[in-house]
């Protein structure tokens, strides 16, 4: 029993975790990728990243609607190894945020970003790039 209890409390966690869900939260609400990046959820909205090297690109959503980025600042902060960058956040159209690189990106690359959209507090918002 002693050999077994820490495998069953493996098994149990492991089919606990997100990567075993169907994408929605508690609530309903769905938190799969529409533009190809990584997408958290933070300050009640989803915030989708879709980053690449010339571009990197910040979707925001409002439980699955659209949320508008008139008016919203933002910078980025990226962290890869031993070396940082930070960028400008623009809004670009009506619900994204873009900031034009060249930028160092890959697997394991943190990326903050910190926006305030009109209105609202500001919200830090964190991702890893795999």
């Amino acid at each position: 029993m002693k050999k077994t209890f820490p495998l069953l409390a493996a098994l149990m966690v492991a089919l606990a975790s997100p990567a075993w869900s169907s994408g929605k939260d508690d609530h309903g609400h769905d938190h799969q990728p529409k533009h190809g990046g990584i997408v958290v959820e933070a300050a009640h909205m989803d915030w989708e990243l879709v980053a690449k090297p010339e571009r990197i690109v910040l979707h925001v959503s409002d439980h699955g609607k659209k949320a508008s980025t008139a008016g919203a600042t933002g910078k980025l902060t990226l962290l890869s190894g031993k070396d940082k960058a930070e960028a400008v956040l623009k809004p670009v159209g009506d619900d994204r945020l873009e900031a034009e690189g060249p930028f160092k990106l890959g697997p394991g690359t943190k990326v903050v970003a910190t926006v305030t959209l009109a209105g609202k507090k500001p919200a830090a918002v964190r991702f890893t790039l795999k």
